[in-house]
């Protein structure tokens, strides 16, 4: 059953061919992403054991809607890799492929004898993603490693949270999205040296690491400094005011000030100019000492005001203020729709499924979802065709439990 396609333009990966050998989420979000912008993308899962965000989080009439998302733009295909028919068939696409991503334990693909020697000897112009918890070495590296663990030891959830609460983890998977925007770069990077030098490479992506990357200067602060950023809440330690404030009519709004001038605009707007003349006024982390006063000022104005009221003075006075939204409000707000962050697509399951568009937009070669998540081994027996296997042999390989 051939994917449909829908219309598009070619997207700038369009020529390069990835195999997804991944599960649960970072190596499979970012087969996807590149799959958006025109990369064929071949999704390969065990035989008798589907990837498992098929069954993760809400399903309707048996159908796991996360899959629909992460499964998009993709030819599925069943292979059990630790058979030799399996084996003998990842070999023979590595040989057409550009991308291999994986997020075995290490040492998994040398066990099935399919590590980079292999890999390499197969296709010395491949790219080898491996995206682990804890990276290809070091005294970790064989332990499981989900997101959830980067985000506690990352020092995110240290910092996440009100005082005199516990460490927070996030409700949704941010250290692998994070980890997924980070080895698509990685990828590039990897293509484009092998431009340079006409030679593949490996990229060891540990998920601890984009976590550990985007939390700002922490370490930094820490070598020169001996400082500890603690759990603050809403607020930054950087500047100020920075909260979540309750309307008059119940709803809440976030303030940010990182910019002096925005900082003056909010304490003019809310009636308090006197602030901007204090000496600590004029850094954000001197406003950051002063956060009780500053919330005081601001939270009593915002408090006295409706939702609308104030987001319409804030856009008037352009002090940066943004309505603290549920996905209710994110699928009506008009910002989205203007940029269509959230499209529509046919689905032969679902009729129509709704989800978040490609990641940005390009002028010339713009991205495109061209199909939805379909279903376990869908295209297997057309790929299998398209490596010159004959319906004889695909029939061997599933006697064997291969595919």
């Amino acid at each position: 059953m051939t994917p449909p396609q829908l219309p598009s333009p070619q997207g700038p990966l369009t020529g390069l061919r990835v195999l997804d050998l991944a599960t649960l989420f970072a190596g499979p979000l970012c087969a996807t992403m590149l799959g958006d912008f025109g990369a064929e993308v071949i999704k390969i899962e065990h035989p008798r054991k589907p990837d498992p965000s098929r069954g993760h989080g809400p399903s309707k009439d048996g159908i796991g809607l996360w899959w629909k998302l992460l499964g998009r733009n993709k030819r599925n295909l069943t292979l059990d890799l630790s058979t030799p028919g399996g084996r003998e068939v990842l070999l023979r696409l590595a040989a057409e492929s550009d991308v291999v991503i994986e997020n075995f334990r290490p040492g998994t693909l040398e066990k099935w004898h399919l590590g980079w020697d292999e890999l390499s000897a197969a296709n010395p112009r491949l790219v080898l993603a491996r995206v682990t918890g804890f990276g290809q070495f070091g005294p970790y590296a064989r332990r499981p490693g989900f997101g959830t663990l980067a985000e506690a030891m990352s020092g995110f959830a240290a910092i996440t949270g009100p005082p005199d609460g516990p460490p927070t983890l996030p409700p949704f998977g941010l250290a692998d999205s994070i980890a997924a925007l980070a080895t698509s770069y990685a990828v590039m990077a990897a293509l484009r040296g092998r431009d340079l030098t006409g030679h593949g490479q490996v990229v060891d992506l540990a998920i601890i690491e984009p976590m550990l990357a985007v939390l700002g200067p922490q370490p930094l602060w820490y070598d020169q400094l001996g400082y500890v950023q603690p759990r603050t809440g809403n607020r930054s330690t950087n500047n100020a005011p920075r909260n979540t404030y309750r309307t008059s009519d119940g709803s809440w709004v976030a303030v940010s000030t990182s910019a002096q001038s925005i900082a003056e605009r909010v304490l003019r707007l809310v009636g308090r100019p006197e602030f901007i003349d204090a000496p600590w006024f004029t850094t954000g982390s001197g406003r950051a000492a002063h956060a009780d006063e500053l919330d005081e000022a601001v939270g009593g104005w915002i408090a006295a005001h409706t939702r609308d009221e104030v987001l319409a003075a804030f856009e008037k006075a352009e002090a940066a203020i943004a309505p603290v939204q549920d996905i209710r409000d994110v699928m009506a707000d008009e910002q989205y729709a203007a940029l269509g962050s959230v499209t529509e697509l046919p689905d032969p399951d679902l009729g129509t499924v709704k989800m978040q568009n490609v990641l940005f937009r390009l002028s010339e070669t713009p991205g495109a979802i061209r199909w939805t998540g379909r279903a376990h081994g869908a295209d297997t027996d057309e790929i299998l065709g398209d490596l010159g296997l004959s319906p004889a042999d695909i029939d061997t390989l599933r006697e064997a439990g291969a595919v």
